[in-house]
Parts: structure tokens; C-alpha cells; sequence
């Protein structure tokens, strides 16, 4: 039994074998090229299904056929058939759009008279916010606390992401300085910043949120252990302008990511200083961890690394060195960062 890849070489060899011979005769066809007459019986089923082979005069073998005119009689009932889908894809389009302009009513005046919806289910949260970033037509706004995105998360969003790029929409979003240690996310900042978005860095702490065309702000529950939250989807004008203009402040305030730059000295420095203005208000390591966004172990190695930076051997002292190095903020703004104030 010939395989199809020796079939597909002797088919070619037998081709021009008989393009010289003005025929295909079987027999003279194994003889030339060296096969047995089985072999050349494949060889002639197989080119006569590529319409390379057709039926000449009654006592004359198979004729060979120019090969443009052989893909031309291939591709003609497929065309037709693509066309065929095509009117029906179109036929689909034009009969559901019709639907679209009472939903849209309809989701309209239900946001309007629930101005706050709760979302419970994890996929219905992610569902309806792959939902809202199709139709998103002018901005999409975003704070993602506690440091870099997994490389699973990256995958996951990169994609949409683009496409909402690339459809013209504006897209801002910010973090916080920890995510600049992160590789997966500099990388996906790289890509997305290329595309027109802007991303920025901050040392403040911030929940998190997303914000679609100044109208309607998705909140995520408080997340209880490795359970992924649900989210509330809030469209009140005065709550969504609330928190958009909380956005604003932050973003103005922030720093710009560069993804291709190793040198971020002042955010460090900055993180540096809010670790220690944390410190000197007393609070644990963990909750440290928590309002800068970063692991409690990474937290603890900062830790480590600004007290034996200034020589003390507690936190305590290490808060009264750097109040005499100057490093912290004055009474009131202590006052602000310490618990309860």
C-alpha cells in the first residue's frame, strides 16, 4: 500500500510523465516512473480527484489538465457554499438586530431604576464585565492593588484589552509601586502602553475598581480567603462620579510606568518612606503588607532592609533614627496614617 506521502510524489512524477505522453494510460504510467500497475491505479484515482485527470475521447486515456483550470472546478462548489453562509450569517445578523434595540431599552431602564446590582457568582462578575468592555465606546478606567498580576490573569485579559485598544477606546489604569517588580506585569504594560493605553504607579493604598465610559463602576466584594469575590455593578451618577473623581486624584498624583525603564529610584524611594511613616504609626507587619499591596514576607524583607540601613536593632528604634534622619512626616500627617484618627 502506497502512503500519501510517496503517493503524492509518484502523483507528481506521473503528472508530467503523462503531460509528455498526452495521455494516462496505466500501464505506460507504471512502466515510466517505475511503480507497479496497483500503485498506478491509486495514482490515477488520486489525480483525478484533484480534476488533473479527465475523460478525453472514447478510445483515447485520460487526458491531463491544466492545473489553474482543475483548482477553478475545486473551488467553485466551495465558493458556493461560503456564499450560501454567507447569507445566511447576514440573514441572522438582520433578524436578531432587530432584538437588540428593546434590550438595550429594556437593560436601560432596569439600570436606571437599580442603580446598585449585586453580583454573587464569580463568572457572572466576569461575564458582564467582558460584556461591558465590548461595549465600551469612550474610556475604561482601572485600580488593581496589591502589586504585579499572576502571568494566568495576563493571559486571560490581554487579549480584550487589546481589542478595546484597538477599537479607539482610552484606557488608564493604575497600581501601586509594587507591581514594577513584577515581569509579567512590565510585560503586559509594554504591550498595552503601545497600543495607546496609560499606566501609572502610586505608593498610596486604593480598593480596587473598574470604571466604563464615566457611567457605570464595577466594585468587588471584600474577597473572604482564596474565594474569588462577586462584585457590585453601579451606575447612580452620583456614586460612579464620586469614584471617578477619586480616580483622578490618585492618577494625578501617580507616577508613569515605564515597562521598558529598570530605574525606578524615586518610587522606591517613596515606598521606602511610606514603609517607614507605617512603621512609625505602630502598625503590624501584615497590615503594612496590606495598604502597600504587597506580600507580608516581601513586607518583612523591606522591613529588615531599612533597619539595618539606618543601625537599629528594633522597630521601635528604627522609628526614632529616622525621625532624627528626618524620614518621617510631621504630627498631623502621623496623626492621619495612625489607626482610629
Amino acid at each position: 500500500m502506497t502512503t500519501r506521502s510517496e503517493l503524492a510524489i509518484l502523483s507528481l512524477r506521473a503528472y508530467s510523465a503523462a503531460l509528455k505522453n498526452g495521455e494516462f494510460h496505466t500501464t505506460e504510467i507504471a512502466r515510466d516512473i517505475g511503480c507497479d500497475e496497483a500503485a498506478a491505479h491509486q495514482i490515477k484515482i488520486y489525480l483525478s480527484k484533484l480534476r488533473l485527470l479527465a475523460e478525453g475521447h472514447p478510445d483515447e486515456g485520460l487526458r491531463p489538465v491544466d492545473p489553474e483550470v482543475a483548482e477553478v472546478e475545486l473551488r467553485l462548489p466551495l465558493e458556493q457554499r461560503i456564499h450560501v453562509g454567507q447569507q445566511e450569517l447576514s440573514r441572522i445578523h438582520h433578524v436578531l438586530d432587530q432584538f437588540t434595540g428593546p434590550y438595550r431599552e429594556h437593560t436601560r431602564a432596569q439600570r436606571t431604576q437599580e442603580t446598585i446590582r449585586v453580583l454573587t457568582d464569580p463568572a457572572d462578575v466576569q461575564q458582564e464585565v467582558g460584556l461591558m468592555m465590548r461595549r465600551c465606546t469612550k474610556e475604561m478606567v482601572t485600580m488593581q492593588p496589591g502589586g504585579g498580576r499572576s502571568a494566568e490573569t495576563i493571559r486571560a485579559v490581554l487579549p480584550p484589552t487589546l481589542d478595546l485598544l484597538h477599537r479607539g477606546v482610552q484606557m488608564r489604569t493604575l497600581y501601586q509601586h509594587t507591581a514594577r517588580a513584577s515581569l509579567t506585569t512590565r510585560n503586559y504594560v509594554r504591550q498595552v502602553a503601545e497600543e495607546g493605553a496609560q499606566i501609572r504607579t502610586t505608593g498610596e493604598p486604593f480598593e480596587r475598581l473598574i470604571i466604563f465610559d464615566a457611567e457605570t463602576v464595577f466594585v468587588p466584594a471584600a474577597r473572604s480567603g482564596r474565594q474569588v469575590p462577586g462584585a457590585a455593578l453601579v451606575t447612580d451618577p452620583t456614586v460612579v462620579n464620586f469614584m471617578y473623581r477619586t480616580f483622578e486624584s490618585m492618577w494625578q498624583s501617580a507616577q508613569d510606568f515605564e515597562a521598558h525603564r529598570h530605574d525606578y529610584q524615586q518610587a522606591a524611594e517613596e515606598l521606602r518612606g511610606r514603609i517607614l511613616r507605617l512603621m512609625a504609626a505602630g502598625l503590624k507587619d501584615d497590615v503594612i503588607a496590606r495598604r502597600l499591596g504587597m506580600a507580608t514576607r516581601t513586607c518583612r524583607r523591606y522591613i529588615t532592609g531599612i533597619t539595618e540601613e539606618i543601625g537599629a536593632v528594633s522597630r521601635f528604634q528604627a522609628g526614632v533614627k529616622a525621625a532624627r534622619l528626618g524620614l518621617l512626616p510631621d504630627e498631623e500627617e502621623l496623626a492621619s496614617l495612625t489607626p482610629g484618627s
